[in-house]
């Protein structure tokens, strides 16, 4: 009988195990550094990037088509919500040149680094846009800027989710897969909320099948989160971020079936603003989900346990 096998008593190597409910630190300090991004300012960022980006693109779409009107409305919340975004994140940089510094570098392996060189040409290029289109000055260089920010567009919808799942924050890193589908699709029933409320109702069309389009991606995408993380999922259905989400998937389907009523003049108001609290849920509760798993040592350790185990079962 080995040493071991003396220890236990049971022919298997003693192992130190720690009861599955306890989880401590030293000093009763979270494993994790809770992220300092404060609140609101990044949520605020996160939602008013994605609703630019998507009206940006849709905004050039609608040029293309002949809809000059819902162009014009897309351009102009563009600008207007790149522009407060950049001013959210400035605000909680605390210093206007730490997001210039940003710039000194491009970095391609950093999420962070290339979502500064997203940002920054994409609200110069919307708000000249904007610009070009309410004065009626410079409609050449106008309609380029115009093009450039759509081209940027896809990218501002879903940069922040890839610089969120870069983290070592669970609910995040975990979620890596959906999150870009999530944020992409909040940001067009953002957008589409933007665009009925702002666009004449003659032009709703374009908007009504984005907000669909949207909402059935989001929709799919965090049920797959909360279906597939298990543990790790947890605070994404739980506590304040779980409320966020579900009143988040209330008013995405009431937008969108807001949206489909013939016939309203209200209608399409209501949707529009049930769109747009929606996306501000759903930034807000993915948020907070994240800061809740880091918070609590359960959703950094069992994750590294069942990892641990998974590979100690195919003997690697």
């Amino acid at each position: 009988m080995g040493e071991d096998e003396a220890v236990t008593g049971r022919g298997a190597r003693e192992r130190p195990m720690v009861p599955r409910a306890q989880f401590r630190s030293y000093y009763g300090r979270p494993i994790l550094k809770r992220p300092t991004w404060k609140v609101p300012d990044v949520p605020g960022y996160l939602f008013l990037g994605g609703t630019a980006g998507a009206s940006a693109t849709m905004a050039a779409v609608a040029e293309l088509t002949g809809r000059r009107d819902l162009a014009g409305a897309g351009r102009q919340v563009a600008a207007a919500a790149s522009v407060a975004s950049v001013a959210a994140l400035v605000h909680d940089l605390g210093r206007p040149e730490r997001f210039t510094h940003m710039l000194r570098v491009f970095k391609p392996t950093s999420p962070l680094s290339v979502g500064s060189w997203i940002l920054a040409p994409f609200s110069t290029l919307a708000t000249a846009a904007a610009a070009s289109q309410v004065t009626g000055r410079l409609p050449g260089p106008g309609r380029v800027a115009g093009i450039g920010s759509a081209v940027l567009g896809p990218a501002m919808c879903t940069y922040t989710a890839v610089l969120l799942s870069d983290t070592a924050v669970p609910a995040w890193h975990e979620a890596y897969p959906e999150l870009p589908y999530v944020f992409a699709g909040s940001a067009l029933t953002s957008a589409a909320g933007a665009a009925l409320l702002c666009a004449p109702r003659a032009d709703h069309g374009p908007p009504i099948r984005m907000g669909l389009l949207g909402a059935c991606m989001e929709l799919a995408a965090v049920r797959r989160i909360e279906r597939r993380l298990g543990l790790v999922g947890e605070p994404y259905v739980t506590g304040r971020p779980g409320r966020l989400l579900t009143l988040s998937k209330a008013l995405v389907v009431a937008g969108a079936g807001l949206s489909l009523l013939p016939g309203r003049r209200a209608a399409p108001l209501l949707a529009g603003g049930a769109y747009l609290a929606a996306g501000l849920c759903t930034r807000f509760g993915v948020f907070a989900a994240g800061i809740a798993s880091a918070q609590d040592p359960v959703y950094v350790v069992t994750p590294q346990r069942q990892r641990l185990g998974t590979e100690g079962s195919d003997g690697t």
